[in-house]
């Protein structure tokens, strides 16, 4: 394998907790909230999947279901979706809504999962080409910044830049084609089987990592390094390529 593709949230990424995302922006409209209402208010927001990267929604109100398929090809789409689920929970600031969409955007509300900074080092130090391809609405790069992961990424394929989202193939062969690589070549690393399998259609190998809290999840990116041969083969029995 000369490269490696890999997903933003859930995969090398995770975002903050729903009930820290809501501080965060209480905190930041000046809004105080009693512990039990802020900890039903977080549910609530919870289960309608306000908080992209989190939990998917449990329902769709009628004016986000016309968007939510293509909320990742625009900018405007993704907001318009996830400020339109908040807004089906009630806040005791209109602002709140914008607010906790800006909020989800910035870096200190992502954690990189334990292993990401040593595979992605690790890939470069071997020479294959890294690129990230996410289904996103706006721009991660200052995310992998701020946590000192940028230098080890040579391309960001992002939905919303292209007009295109997972499976498309067409974003994978967008990354493929900045690596100068041949995607019979690749492996595709995501935690989504229908949106990063599309992968495959290109000739892709892929392979899946659960989406789970990052202290869950401390070694699930580590068998890629044995997938592309930078790392002796371990005894993990866990699953490598997509069936």
């Amino acid at each position: 394998m000369t490269a490696v593709l890999f997903d933003f949230s859930g995969t090398l990424f995770r975002v903050e907790s729903t009930e820290t995302w809501l501080r965060g922006a209480l905190a930041e409209a000046g809004v105080e909230l009693g512990e039990t209402e802020l900890a039903e208010t977080a549910r609530a927001l919870e289960a309608m999947g306000a908080l992209a990267g989190g939990m998917d929604p449990t329902w769709l109100p009628e004016d986000v279901a016309s968007v939510w398929g293509v909320r990742d090809k625009s900018a405007e789409l993704h907001r318009a979706a996830y400020t339109g689920l908040s807004r089906q929970v009630q806040l005791p600031d209109d602002r709140l809504h914008d607010i906790l969409y800006d909020r989800h955007m910035a870096p200190a509300a992502w954690v990189p999962y334990p292993d990401s900074a040593e595979v992605l080092r690790t890939l470069r130090e071997r020479g294959v080409g890294v690129g990230v391809v996410s289904n996103v609405g706006w721009d991660i790069r200052p995310v992998f910044r701020e946590h000192g992961l940028d230098p080890y990424v040579d391309t960001y394929v992002l939905s919303y830049e292209h007009g295109v989202q997972k499976p498309d193939p067409r974003l994978f062969a967008v990354a493929c084609a900045a690596l100068d690589a041949d995607p019979r070549d690749v492996v595709m690393v995501g935690d989504n089987r229908r949106a990063d399998g599309g992968a495959a259609a290109l000739g892709c190998a892929v392979h899946f990592v659960d989406h789970l809290p990052a202290a869950q999840r401390p070694d699930g990116l580590r068998p890629v390094l044995d997938l592309v041969g930078t790392a002796p083969r371990s005894n993990d029995s866990g699953p490598r390529t997509d069936e």
